[in-house]
């Protein structure tokens, strides 16, 4: 597979070029230039080609550690990972000064590079076309990655460079294959989702779990716009990290830009299998953080809580008001594994790894039908159900499991109208408790149970 990044400076249609190739709408694209600032990776195909994909951050030149200087550390990365560059310039502007300049350090790099004159969708743009030979990578490709032009010229580029890397890789000798690989592979990647109120360290933890500067980090709040995915294994079993931006009050998102990067993170959330709210220790469970969570339970993910910076927090002070937020306002999800750690210093990692698999394995759980009657039975004899609205009792008659991930059951009943929620809460508290099943939603829905002598005369 050819790796390939997708370099240039901002808003020349970097993202729009990553998407098109992507088949989908991985990276956010906004007029705004500098929307990109993270390197995102996916598998993609141009025809028969099978490619790996890096979408980067626009260059801007900088030489204080600060955040430009840091977008382009991580596109310097992309550069040493991939096999061809897509340098892309913006034929409707023309050559600029940036263009030049990044032109420069991506020859010092001796990578092969294919020259992009992107936005050519009229004859306007052939003075630029002109202008491209100058920056010394050779004679530009016509494209337009919104219009579709110039992807034909781009598959036989990159399909000869292909053919060159195979035959490069034909001539080495081949490495043994592990005895586990076919097991590690065999196992199906957990989705891990990590989101947060801004600046709470999510990038951060991802980039300690790497053990890699692959998310940019930093001291300013909203640095992550676009969910990335990273595929990581832990322990034999393999995951995919998904970092976020994080999330404010719907109330002060005003910005457009700010909007999609809400929408970005939720739809990561309703993706992932377990969801990792990342909490700040010298402010657990604020208001932010109940409705994120409460979000994730709605959405039927399991759920682990990391509070994170905790080299440098109050910590008994810490812990009483975590312990007394879920108990009092996140009733609907008892048992939630909260998990201390300090991102910055990689403490408390495998402890947080081994609750996410704990959780996970509960949110599959299935439960026999034996021992679910079983307990039905007992629950019922200590605490009967009440009267229905008929002032009758209500009979509810078996349960069974419906699904899981979550786990969700029905409850038959012949009169199940009128069966009151704080009913359902007791007997969605004891099933969790009898089968440990903490930290995740549960669904329990009363259905009524088919009368087999209703047809009969």
């Amino acid at each position: 597979m050819l790796t390939v990044a997708i370099i240039g400076r901002p808003n020349v249609g970097k993202s729009t070029l990553f998407n098109r190739l992507a088949g989908k709408k991985l990276a956010l694209v906004h007029d705004k230039p500098g929307v990109t600032r993270d390197r995102k990776m996916t598998a993609a195909k141009l025809r028969d080609l099978e490619l790996m994909i890096i979408d980067t951050a626009g260059y801007e030149y900088s030489t204080t550690d600060n955040m430009e200087s840091r977008m382009w550390r991580q596109t310097q990365m992309a550069i040493e990972e991939a096999d061809v560059c897509l340098f892309l310039f913006d034929a409707r502007a023309g050559v600029q000064p940036y263009d030049e300049f990044f032109a420069d350090l991506v020859r010092k790099t001796h990578k092969p590079v294919i020259l992009l004159a992107n936005k050519c969708e009229g004859k306007a743009q052939e003075n630029a076309i002109g202008e491209a030979y100058k920056l010394g990578l050779g004679a530009p490709l016509i494209f337009s990655a919104e219009h579709s032009i110039g992807f034909d010229e781009l598959y036989l580029e990159l399909q000869e460079l292909n053919e060159k890397k195979q035959a490069a890789e034909a001539s080495m000798e081949p490495k043994p294959e592990d005895e586990n690989t076919t097991e590690t592979e065999s196992k199906r990647p957990i989705q891990i989702a990590f989101v947060g109120r801004p600046n709470v360290g999510k990038s951060t933890l991802v980039n300690a779990l790497l053990d890699d500067e692959r998310m940019l980090t930093g001291p300013e709040a909203g640095m992550t716009r676009d969910a990335i995915t990273t595929e990581w294994q832990w322990q034999g079993q393999t995951f995919k990290l998904v970092d976020t931006a994080g999330l404010r009050r719907q109330a002060r998102v005003n910005d457009t830009l700010e909007k999609m990067s809400v929408e970005s993170t939720i739809y990561a959330a309703n993706m992932a299998q377990v969801v990792v709210l990342v909490l700040d220790a010298d402010a657990v469970l604020d208001k932010q953080d109940l409705t994120i969570a409460r979000k994730v339970v709605d959405e039927g993910r399991a759920l682990v809580i990391a509070v994170n910076k905790w080299d440098i927090a109050q910590r008994k002070e810490a812990l009483e008001k975590l312990n007394y937020k879920l108990e009092t306002s996140l009733t609907q999800v008892a048992g939630v594994p909260t998990v201390t750690i300090s991102a910055l210093k990689k403490e408390g990692l495998d402890k947080l790894m081994r609750a996410v698999l704990k959780v996970y394995k509960r949110w599959n759980t299935r439960i026999p039908t034996a021992p679910l009657n079983k307990w039905f039975e007992a629950v019922q004899e200590q605490n009967p159900a009440p009267l229905g609205k008929n002032k009758r009792r209500i009979k509810l008659k078996y349960v069974t499991q419906a699904k899981a991930r979550p786990p969700s059951f029905y409850i038959f009943s012949s009169n199940p109208e009128g069966l009151p929620e704080s009913y359902l809460r007791y007997l969605t508290n004891s099933l969790r408790q009898t089968f440990d099943l903490g930290g995740i939603p549960l669904r329990l829905t009363v259905r009524k149970a088919d009368n087999p002598y209703a047809d009969k005369k």
